[in-house]
């Protein structure tokens, strides 16, 4: 098999109430990767297009999207796998170029999340779960992920300062980020003081500090095969090895609640297919829509043994200085979760640390970078692993 590498890079802002349409949102992210590849529309052979379609107004978002971006005749698809569409999206792209039916190949990932209300989101959130034996109970994905954290809690002696720390680690690189949502600065204070909206209860332990926001935003990776790649990015950087792993989607069939199992598979996956060992990883993106799951993700991944977790963030290794700097571009807690464009924005931050174009940010001479993304509540699980 040829080599798969990463030609182009692209992100929207991450903002709350965008005011155009899922088009031109579409088209930010779109136009950021083509100028980063320094190619033409003409140069793509096919595009995949990537949302969570229950937020969108427009059905059959792809072939919309493939016409405003100047796509057509080229072939378009459509990827949902929830919050992590469109890293599910780059490992279909990656597929389509290892066999050959296409050379070179867009994903692009959108979400509009303001296109509807936020009670209106929160409902569909819980329709994520099975709509026939869970969601009708009112199941909402802070609750979800509270259980995890109660379940971790429990099992590792974890506490609500632990998390409280992770979050305060987003919003110090959230700060840099001009493409986050959230550039505040949060401290571990907040979290103590009653009067900061950071320490207000959401789902027990999870305060609003703990949580992600919606956002509209979008992304778009070029991926091309190994000639095209060399014919034109100057940094090449590849695809090393892809994970993706699924669980049953109502959690009374799950087994462990310390953990999402779906991301420890997929990243035994992906290691296996790299040759390495989370000992070589130099700079990751995990997927922390809420605190307890980057610190489920440290572990999952072998950055740390299970229920050592909370000793990585209280030792600041997973800051940029770190041993295994984690998030240093904010993460969702600062950046937002369009969820369409998440995974493609995650990407983005790995193959920037990659190339050493990532600012503020940049991790010292990374070799090899991880990104993990998650959707719904560890119903599905993607790990793809890029080197230089």
């Amino acid at each position: 098999m040829g080599k798969v590498g990463v030609i182009g890079v692209g992100q929207s802002s991450f903002v709350r109430g965008y005011p155009g349409s899922i088009k031109e949102l579409a088209f930010e992210g779109f136009s950021d990767a083509l100028k980063d590849a320094n190619i033409k529309t003409t140069d793509i052979a096919a595009s995949v297009v990537c949302s969570s379609p229950e937020y969108d107004k427009q059905r059959s978002a792809a072939g919309v999207m493939a016409e405003y971006l100047g796509l057509t005749p080229q072939p378009t698809f459509y990827v949902e796998t929830l919050c992590s569409s469109s890293s599910t999206g780059v490992k279909v792209a990656y597929s389509l170029i290892e066999s050959g039916l296409h050379d070179v190949v867009a994903v692009v990932g959108f979400q509009k999340m303001s296109e509807i209300t936020s009670a209106e989101s929160q409902e569909r959130m819980g329709r994520g779960a099975d709509i026939q034996w869970e969601s009708p109970f009112g199941t909402m994905m802070p609750a979800y992920y509270a259980m995890y954290a109660q379940g971790h809690m429990a099992k590792y002696g974890t506490t609500p300062d632990d998390l409280a720390l992770i979050r305060v680690k987003s919003s110090t690189y959230g700060q840099i980020n001009d493409r986050a949502v959230y550039r505040k600065p949060v401290t571990f204070e907040m979290f103590k003081d009653p009067k900061s909206p950071m320490s207000n209860p959401v789902a027990s332990p999870l305060r609003v500090g703990d949580c992600c926001a919606n956002a509209d935003g979008s992304s778009c990776i070029i991926l091309a095969n190994e000639e095209k790649t060399k014919q034109f990015a100057k940094k090449p950087v590849w695809i090393r090895g892809i994970g993706a792993a699924s669980t049953t989607v109502n959690l009374a069939g799950r087994d462990v609640f310390s953990g999402l199992t779906a991301g420890e598979m997929a990243g035994a996956e992906a290691y296996k297919m790299a040759g390495i060992t989370p000992q070589h990883i130099d700079v990751a993106e995990v997927h922390d829509c809420f605190t307890i799951a980057e610190m489920m993700a440290y572990e999952n991944l072998g950055f740390a043994k299970p229920g050592e977790g909370k000793d990585l963030i209280k030792s600041k290794e997973t800051y940029k200085e770190g041993s295994i700097p984690v998030n240093v571009d904010g993460g969702l807690l600062s950046k937002g979760h369009p969820i369409g464009a998440t995974g493609g924005s995650q990407i983005r931050t790995i193959v920037l640390q990659l190339r050493g174009e990532a600012g503020e940010m940049q991790v010292k001479d990374p070799e090899f970078g991880l990104v993990h993304n998650i959707g719904g509540v560890g119903l599905y699980g993607n790990v793809t692993i890029f080197g230089r």
